[in-house]
């Protein structure tokens, strides 16, 4: 199938029949009789027969043009994925106590910020099938990546996730809200939320069960993780320079269970980064749905042909013009 890319240009072929009306229409004779009835028994030759030719030639040159400038193309097999996979919206928490250095990689000591960011990024490159998008949290919800499909690029955005970026606190409903918002639209049977955090819901004007309910009525299973020792830290925490006393690291767990018992998720706890990993390879396992993508598409341009049958035309009727067909004057 042929279709054009810039199909108004054909309406210039309504006026190739002007061109050949005022053609005719000026078309006179060179030398004035006061009588041709004596011409009416002569034979016509070729060249007379012929004498239309050259302007035949022309119009149609012009047609194939115009044909031409308006890009005829063929559509080629459109790029299509059908595969299975889920709706996902990463929930992660950036409050100050997620600078806490109480996991390892390596051996070494880092922030819970930075296990997350590399546990999460693993967690995308598995989920090859999934469109993810990313919330990050503090006193309220920020939307670092819509759902999408373009798994290097979500990538590059978690990467971008750091603390102060918005105010200091820990907005779960409010976070958790967002979520929803991103996946109430979405058309599949799997959308799925994964929260994580490591207090207490002390900031922002939305109740996270309120939250979970409104989850559960779009359909949207939660699953929550609470990352942190389970003991509180002894004596006096040092993040950032200020001095965090024993027990404000917390976490509400009752309000983690919660939230996915209503919308039959599950919760989980995360006390270092073996247990971080498992959780995520856990959630890995969820069920999934057909997601068809429509990619690229790709054309044969066909504008070339008609372009260079337009030229050769013309200059065959030049060619008539100056020779076989010259007429004088």
């Amino acid at each position: 199938m042929i279709e054009f890319k810039t199909p108004l240009i054909l309406f210039g072929i309504l006026l190739l029949p002007v061109v050949a009306f005022l053609f005719f229409r000026h078309t006179g004779v060179s030398f004035t009789f006061s009588s041709t009835g004596f011409l009416k028994d002569l034979p016509h030759g070729w060249r007379a027969r012929c004498r239309y030719v050259p302007m035949a030639l022309r119009l149609i040159a012009l047609l194939l043009i115009i044909i031409a400038l308006a890009v005829p193309r063929r559509p080629l097999e459109e790029s299509r994925v059908t595969s299975e996979g889920v709706h996902i919206i990463l929930i992660l928490d950036t409050s100050t106590s997620m600078s806490v250095t109480d996991f390892k990689v390596a051996g070494k000591p880092v922030t819970r910020l930075v296990v997350v960011k590399k546990v999460v990024e693993d967690f995308v490159k598995r989920r090859l099938n999934d469109r993810i998008g990313l919330i990050a949290f503090a006193a309220r919800p920020y939307t670092v990546c819509p759902l999408t499909s373009d798994h290097p690029w979500l990538s590059t955005q978690l990467e971008r996730i750091d603390f102060g970026l918005m105010d200091d606190g820990t907005a779960i409903g409010s976070a958790l809200a967002a979520g929803v918002n991103r996946l109430r639209t979405v058309e599949g049977k799997s959308k799925v939320i994964i929260l994580l955090t490591d207090g207490i819901n002390n900031a922002g004007s939305i109740d996270p069960k309120e939250a979970a309910k409104s989850a559960e009525a779009y359909g949207i299973k939660v699953y929550t993780i609470g990352a942190g020792t389970k003991e509180a830290v002894n004596g006096m925490q040092v993040m950032r320079g200020f001095f965090l006393p024993a027990g404000t690291l917390a976490i509400d767990e009752e309000v983690l269970e919660s939230i996915a018992a209503t919308t039959g998720g599950k919760y989980f706890r995360a006390t270092d980064t073996e247990s971080l990993e498992d959780i995520y390879r856990k959630i890995d396992a969820l069920e999934k749905t057909d997601i068809e993508e429509t990619g690229y598409r790709e054309y044969q341009e066909l504008f070339t042909p008609f372009l260079c049958v337009a030229l050769l035309l013309v200059f065959f009727e030049v060619l008539l013009g100056r020779t076989l067909l010259l007429k004088i004057p």
